[in-house]
């Protein structure tokens, strides 16, 4: 079937009217694209009705009108030609000297005029005879079909924004790196619907890291810009370091489709912001000047609130000030990129800034989360309406013709099936030891199983349901094969074990002087990752002294550099970074030291499972999993666990008691819920010695606490394990 993708249609009668026939008689040709592109106009900027890319009929424009007048049509036609023209021939993947190979063809549709005119020229036909004449219409060049939906989804641009490569051999790892980054060439049919499709009201995108979620904010705040320069339109994000990503992105989606530069209307914009210029703004910032809410900095946030519940704090504090009244809108549309790094509330906040419309996007990726603060669903997170019954956003179902509300990209482009699969393994624990006390080594684990699939797992064998062994595994269609090319020069995945910090240290480094002098690599196609943020800085510190007696300059990204940059677009600098900063970001090669930490930690075993999960999925191509002592060999152990599976996840998915047991024991716990537990271990351990020694009898102790522990220890803990 021809994909039909609806943008902003501002003729929606002869909109649907020509998606039906198209869809009715040109069965599996290519993309109908409703109100989309948007063209440079000298006016200003135009966006086309409707635009047709087809294999066989090539690149087809159409005028739609609604009513009888079509005055004009031919001068309208004329300059819609122009204007994609002019966009097409910037391109020289489309061109042969002077001649543009996409030369676009024209037709009005009006539905409802039957004085048809058809010349060689301007083409106008009504419902009897559109598709007569689109059958007529006949392009010699299909080879050339990916390149205009490159082309016109300004993918192609960000491959030309991109630093060129000086490649002399094409077996290095340059070379491979950038034929696998040609090949992600055009956005798939779900990402382009992610893109243009835009609802009056909440949508929600979801997908696994690398499933381009980033571009396609950048993209769509491009979009929603150039159709609508006069909306105020805010995009924000948690990790920092993205803010310049987002202005590189954006800018040139924007420059590509309006010819100018955005104007102060589209903001991109960190979540919390500052007083200052309109570099430090932010949208919590923005919402306490509005409402008259006093404003708290983070150095105020974490004295009142804890340093880790400084921002989830002041937004609370802001909504329960301003939140019941009737804010001040603020933007027209927000688009926030990794909310599931963000308290629930922040997402409220922003609802509560927008207009009437309340167009708010938010993408985000359930396994990603460092904070373990899931997302609960939209019917609870954004609250009840003025009846205290009826939820503020219920998503719909899907309905041919309208834009999704919710949108599951499942293709995931960035890493490769045995970088996610070896990543998912790890975070999950699908081949750790089994803990005596749950009898499995499953260490965090989807409620709903449903949602494996949602992410592009297929089952392989056995049944997805509690209590049943079930083999996962991700098939072609939503990891492409091509994305496993880089293994022709170099294990995709590897795990090493070292005997010492400086051992470790001095390997990376010889390997990175390696990627650099022999591998054709490019200093920003190289990350290394400390996992721990607490430790980043000291523990890089070897690495990098190393580096530098050998004449390579590094940076540990947000603290050599502004807050907003990871990697030195004009210096060839190695990029550092603890776990935090490097969200968002991605390279050809990733190297995480200290995986170790990783391994076990009591308290914060989920967390730290995220981390490793997180590290490995920054990687394009390669990841280089390193570590220290028994605790890296037994991580590597579980690494080839994966490997032996063939990268397929194989495990009894856990029942719900199970599941409840897994989310208390490896819960995350604060410095002080530590102390008082470690408390409680030593006076239970020291009782239990007294009693059994004599020292203490049991009439010694007080009748209504022993009655108490004897309910507690019979029933199970309040927490639910028994």
């Amino acid at each position: 079937m021809t994909e039909i993708i609806w943008g902003a249609a501002k003729k929606p009668v002869a909109s649907q009217a020509l998606a039906e026939h198209i869809e009715r008689a040109f069965k599996g040709e290519g993309v109908l694209y409703i109100g989309y592109p948007v063209l440079s106009v000298p006016e200003g900027t135009n966006s086309i009705d409707a635009l047709w890319v087809s294999p066989e009929h090539g690149v087809v424009i159409f005028d739609l009108v609604e009513g009888l007048e079509v005055v004009g049509y031919d001068e309208r036609q004329d300059e819609l030609a122009n204007s994609l023209e002019t966009r097409l021939r910037a391109h020289k993947s489309l061109m042969r000297g002077r001649d543009l190979l996409a030369v676009p063809v024209v037709v009005t549709f009006a539905p409802r005029n039957n004085s048809n005119a058809i010349d060689d020229s301007h083409a106008l036909v009504n419902d009897q005879n559109l598709v007569e004449v689109l059958n007529e219409i006949n392009w010699t060049r299909p080879d050339l079909y990916t390149a205009v939906h490159s082309v016109l989804q300004s993918i192609s641009s960000i491959r030309r924004g991109r630093r060129r490569r000086n490649l002399t051999n094409e077996q290095s790892r340059g070379a491979q790196l950038k034929i696998l980054e040609d090949s992600i060439a055009n956005l798939d049919s779900r990402q382009s619907k992610a893109v243009i499709e835009t609802v009056e009201g909440v949508q929600r995108i979801r997908g696994l890291a690398g499933s381009g979620k980033t571009i396609i904010l950048a993209l769509k705040a491009a979009y929603l810009h150039a159709q609508h320069p006069d909306w105020k339109i805010a995009v924000t994000f948690n990790t920092r370091s993205l803010k310049a990503q987002f202005q590189r992105l954006i800018g040139t989606f924007v420059v590509e489709q309006t010819g100018e530069l955005p104007n102060e209307n589209l903001q991109i914009i960190n979540a919390w912001g500052a007083p200052g210029n309109a570099s430090r703004t932010g949208v919590y910032y923005q919402f306490c000047k509005a409402n008259g809410i006093e404003f708290l900095d983070f150095s105020a946030a974490k004295d009142k609130f804890s340093s880790s519940k400084a921002f989830e704090g002041v937004v609370d504090l802001a909504l329960a000030l301003g939140g019941s009244k009737d804010p001040e809108p603020l933007f027209d549309v927000i688009l926030v990129d990794e909310a599931q790094d963000f308290h629930p509330n922040f997402l409220k906040l922003c609802y509560l800034a927008l207009g009437k419309s309340k167009r708010l996007v938010y993408a985000y990726d359930e396994l990603q989360s460092l904070t373990e603060s899931n997302l609960p669903p939209p019917e609870e997170l954004f609250g009840l309406g003025a009846d205290g019954v009826t939820p503020n956003v219920v998503f719909r179902p899907p309905e041919p013709g309208q834009p999704s509300q919710d949108v599951i990209l499942e293709k995931c482009y960035r890493n490769s099936r045995p970088v996610l699969a070896t990543a998912h393994a790890l975070g999950f624990g699908i081949y750790r030891d089994p803990d005596p006390k749950t009898g499995t080594g499953l260490i965090q684990m989807f409620d709903q199983a449903h949602l494996w699939e949602e992410v592009g797992y297929r089952v392989m064998r056995g049944e997805l349901r509690d209590g049943h062994e079930v083999t996962l595994g991700r098939p072609p269609s939503t990891s492409p094969a091509f994305l496993e090319r880089p293994n022709d020069v170099d294990r995709l995945v590897e795990f090493l074990v070292f005997d010492s910090a400086k051992d470790q240290a001095t390997w990376l480094v010889d390997q990175i002087e390696r990627n650099i002098k022999i591998d054709e690599l490019n200093f920003d196609d190289i990350i290394v990752i400390n996992p721990d943020p607490i430790t980043t800085a000291k523990s890089v510190g070897l690495p990098r002294k190393l580096l530098f007696e050998k004449g390579f300059q590094s940076h540990l990204a947000g603290v050599d550099t502004s807050s907003d940059v990871f990697f030195k677009a004009d210096e060839q600098s190695i990029a550092f970074t603890g776990i935090f900063r490097a969200k968002g970001n991605e390279a050809g090669m990733v190297y995480v030291m200290n995986a170790h930490d990783c391994y076990r930690s009591w308290g914060s075993l989920g967390r730290v499972r995220n981390q490793i999960f997180t590290a490995i999925t920054r990687s394009k191509a390669w990841v280089k999993v390193c570590g220290v002592g028994e605790d890296m060999r037994r991580l590597k152990e579980e690494f080839e666990r994966v490997e032996s599976h063939n990268y397929e996840l194989n495990f009894v998915y856990p029942t719900e008691e199970t599941r409840k047991h897994l989310r208390v024991l490896n819960r995350d716990l604060t410095a002080e819920e530590k102390k008082r537990i470690k408390g409680a271990v030593t006076s239970v351990s020291s009782l239990a010695d007294d009693i059994a020694a004599g020292r203490v009898l049991l009439e010694d102790l007080p009748k209504k606490e022993l009655d108490r522990l004897r309910k507690l220890l019979t029933s199970g803990s309040a927490n639910g394990v028994t």
